[in-house]
């Protein structure tokens, strides 16, 4: 692993009203790592990730990635300098079919003018056709290529999940952030899963940080993992480092 330092937070803190959600939070994530996200529910984990995609701007403090400042940008700007996520509650389009979910995802890459793709000139066609099947591929690789032009409402569970993962590589990232995306499945589906994100970290060359509520799961599969509690960071290493955390078994390993 490269020592190149992807994305930084350094003292981000976002308030809401009285309550600090994330307080003066602070670690470098390293380019091409696994980089786990736990902690108590409420403890700042999902607003954490709100901040880095730009949903919402933090009170103060500053995120970096590849040492530019993106902490007031606009979530479709972070998209386009390929940031993507995944959401805990999915937020796929239920009456699109799997493949126009995936190929909206791709128009973030379509360069070609309004006018051009009225009249169905190149490059329009040419790049529509492209969006086309580089979608395809990627049902393919989560495994739904033979049920593209399904409505995605009709999915099930697991199959959403997938397909939201599909839509989010369909921007092309370089950081790809997934919140609770075992969240629902069996010990088996579980294992498959966490095979499937070192395998798309390697096949993409992506950063990937996720939240997970399954430790067995975080700890198998990060590099390094860190620890909200009440908003602040109590806890940043290897999971051997951090299971033994004292800290960490009070706020939250001793409750599983």
């Amino acid at each position: 692993m490269t020592n190149d330092i992807i994305l930084e937070a350094k003292a981000l803190t976002r308030r809401f009203g009285g309550l600090v959600a994330v307080n003066n939070v602070s670690f470098p994530i390293k380019k091409h790592e696994i980089f786990g996200l736990i902690g108590p529910n409420g403890a700042g984990k999902t607003t954490l990730f709100n901040l880095i995609t730009g949903l919402i701007p933090p009170s103060s403090g500053q995120l970096s990635y590849h040492n530019r400042e993106i902490s007031q940008l606009r979530p479709h700007q972070i998209a386009a300098l390929g940031i993507a996520r995944t959401f805990q509650n999915i937020r796929l389009f239920g009456e699109l079919s799997a493949l126009e979910n995936v190929i909206i995802a791709r128009h973030l890459h379509i360069h070609s003018n309004i006018l051009t793709g009225v009249i169905g000139v190149p490059p329009a066609s040419t790049e529509e056709r492209k969006s086309k099947q580089k979608a395809l591929e990627l049902l393919e690789l989560v495994g739904l290529q033979q049920r593209a032009e399904e409505k995605a409402k009709n999915f099930a569970y697991g199959d959403q999940r997938r397909l939201e993962i599909a839509r989010a590589l369909a921007l092309e990232p370089q950081i790809l952030l997934l919140d609770e995306p075992a969240a629902g499945m069996n010990p088996s589906e579980k294992q498959q899963l966490s095979e499937f994100i070192r395998n798309l970290r390697d096949r993409f060359d992506l950063t990937i940080i996720l939240i997970e509520h399954h430790v067995p799961l975080v700890m198998g599969l990060c590099d390094r993992i860190a620890v909200l509690d009440f908003g602040q960071l109590i806890a940043l290493g290897e999971p051997t480092v951090v299971k033994n955390n004292p800290a960490v078994i009070e706020a939250y390993l001793g409750n599983e």
